[in-house]
């Protein structure tokens, strides 16, 4: 069977020689055809040659990977974001619902990579776009969100986003154009990057667009009205944040 080529790009020696290393002895369909430190020194190798798939990292000095992409916009290799443990970097995979290893990794996690690159799932320009901006430019806010739903990768506006309910480890959204999308993650795990997006967790089961709030009414233990005139029930332990927020309007 045929080797796939691979190419590691990580300014941290130590980091590149144990993620070379790693591959070279628990992936042996896998052959390493060059390294590189810097943007500088990837471009001019990866002007030779293009490898099955590119190890690639986010922060390369005053660089970033972003900019060997451009570098590149006609790249065919399936990229292998790594990244180190840092909040912003993190928060920006999740926008844009791209994979990632995240440093210091596991086996696992580098075997759950390749085999993803090896079926070939990609992302699409659009969650780059996303993902660049939100990496480079880390206290702006993003407009755009990416969505994983069974089927497909969407792409939407985080204005368009009325309410979000939780459905077991899954996570339905609802939007102002009356559509609706099953998405699978949790309500957690978006609640906690929408969160400084103008988001309020009112419920377990529920995560409302602050600006969507249309009125609060005391009775029946306290339930929100929206402007899609959906109810949104508010639990007790959520009831002093829902009234601070609608006090400070």
């Amino acid at each position: 069977m045929k080797k796939l080529t691979s190419f590691v790009v990580e300014d941290n020696l130590l980091a590149l020689e144990m993620l070379v290393n790693d591959i070279s002895e628990n992936f042996k369909e896998i052959e390493i055809i060059g390294t590189a430190k810097s943007v500088i020194e990837a471009a001019k190798l990866l002007q030779k040659t293009q490898p099955d798939i590119l190890f690639l990292d986010i922060m390369l000095g005053n660089d970033t990977g972003f900019d060997l992409l451009e570098i590149f916009p006609n790249l065919k290799s399936k990229i292998i974001f790594v990244t180190a443990s840092d909040d912003y970097a993190i928060r920006a995979f999740k926008f844009a619902a791209i994979d990632y290893i995240l440093k210091p990794y596991s086996l696992e996690d580098l075997e759950k990579s390749i085999h993803k690159a090896k079926l070939q799932i990609e992302p699409r320009k659009e969650q780059l776009n996303i993902l660049k901006q939100a990496v480079t430019k880390p206290n702006t806010n993003l407009k755009k969100i990416s969505l994983h739903t069974q089927d497909k990768i969407i792409i939407v506006d985080i204005k368009d986003i009325i309410r979000c309910k939780s459905d077991n480890n899954y996570t339905t959204f609802y939007f102002k154009n009356n559509t609706k999308v099953l998405v699978s993650r949790t309500l957690k795990y978006y609640s906690d990057i929408l969160k400084d997006y103008n988001f309020l967790r009112t419920h377990q089961s529920h995560l409302i667009n602050k600006s969507e709030i249309k009125e609060y009414i005391k009775s029946d233990g306290g339930y929100l009205i929206l402007k899609d005139n959906s109810n949104i029930p508010v639990s007790v332990r959520k009831r002093t944040d829902v009234i601070h927020f609608l006090k400070g309007l």
